[in-house]
């Protein structure tokens, strides 16, 4: 039988194979001939015999890991379900036990194909795809896999929906069809503030400095150890706070119910005002997008919204309408100090 390799060397002394019958050609990266030999010869007997190939990969690999032939995607899936904090771990182990998962959960990994992770990725949305790229680099991490299983190109992209903001009439819509007065206020807080509703729904009197007129609140989300929010109190503001509990939680029957309680609440109230495509969290785009039509310094915004990504917080602001002013008005309005540049660009 035909060896399908070959093995020559070249006059600056590496060794190179090629294909019998064609001109294609490699370099082994390799001077010394012993060594050339034993690659050109596992090139030829992974062409003649694959099925026998793979076992012996799989006993290179079971000596490596003995579990590593055994692991399957559930256990990728069970070790994800730990990182992040609580709220983030309850959401990816809700998000695990979802079907979509069910024709790779018991597949071991040395075992899946490409051609099994773009069949769960075809046949779902964006959530999937999402989580199941980062199933994949997870296991890369680990050594769970010992390749990639898809090239980062391969990796169908993400094209998610828009998400817009409430508008000014919606907003009123809602206050106008809500008739209970703490939801309301609610309403009324997340509009003003762009708080997430999370971290609206666990403000209390003592957050609110009234003596520095600063309402100062952590978000959540990124614990203890970040750094507080900090809005001064404006006149819409304070009158808002002013009207909530002076002690203890400013939305106490609001803080007891979930996050997915408060949310199903919202979409009743905009059904009933007959509003779509919004949620509580369009208010956080709401308040992005005012702060930058009206010229708003992007790090204060950034600051009020507890954004560390300058990018992340122009998805948010992504869709305000900015009208610029006319040059000579605006020179004028300079002249005559009715506004001020920052520092940084009076010394430019």
């Amino acid at each position: 039988m035909q060896l399908k390799y070959r093995l020559y060397r070249r006059r600056n002394g590496i060794f190179y194979w090629q294909e019998n019958g064609s001109a294609k050609q490699g370099s082994l990266r390799t001077r010394e001939r012993p060594v050339a030999q034993q690659l050109v010869n596992g090139m030829n007997e992974s062409h003649r015999q694959p099925s026998l190939n793979l076992q012996i990969a799989r006993a290179y690999l079971a000596a490596s890991d003995p579990k590593l032939t055994q692991r399957t995607w559930q256990a990728v899936m069970d070790e994800m379900a730990t990182h992040g904090i609580p709220t983030t771990q309850e959401r990816c182990t809700r998000g695990f036990r979802s079907k979509a998962y069910d024709a790779i959960r018991d597949k071991p990994l040395v075992q899946t194909t490409s051609e099994d992770l773009l069949s769960v990725i075809h046949a779902n949305g964006n959530c999937v795809a999402h989580y199941l790229r980062r199933l994949h680099n997870l296991a890369l991490d680990l050594g769970w896999l010992p390749w990639p299983i898809l090239a980062k190109r391969a990796w169908p992209k993400i094209r998610s929906k828009g998400k817009r903001a409430t508008t000014a009439e919606e907003h009123a819509a809602v206050i106008a069809s809500e008739k209970n007065s703490e939801r309301q206020a609610y309403y009324e807080l997340l509009y003003e503030t762009g708080a997430a509703q999370t971290d609206a729904a666990n403000l209390t009197a003592d957050d609110v400095d009234w003596r520095s007129g600063v309402l100062t609140y952590r978000r959540k989300k990124l614990g203890e150890s970040s750094e507080p929010c900090r809005l001064t109190i404006g006149k819409k503001l304070g009158a808002l706070l002013r009207a909530l509990p002076s002690c203890g939680d400013l939305f106490p029957n609001i803080k007891k119910s979930s996050a997915k309680d408060r949310s199903a609440e919202f979409r009743r109230r905009c059904r009933v005002a007959g509003i779509t495509g919004v949620s509580l969290h369009s208010y956080r785009h709401a308040w992005a997008q005012r702060a930058k039509a009206c010229g708003y310094p992007h790090r204060f915004a950034e600051e009020a919204l507890g954004h560390s990504s300058r990018a992340v917080h122009e998805a948010y602001a992504k869709g305000a309408l900015v009208v610029c002013p006319a040059l000579d008005e605006y020179e004028t309005a300079l002249k005559q100090k009715i506004i001020t540049l920052p520092v940084r660009l009076r010394a430019g």
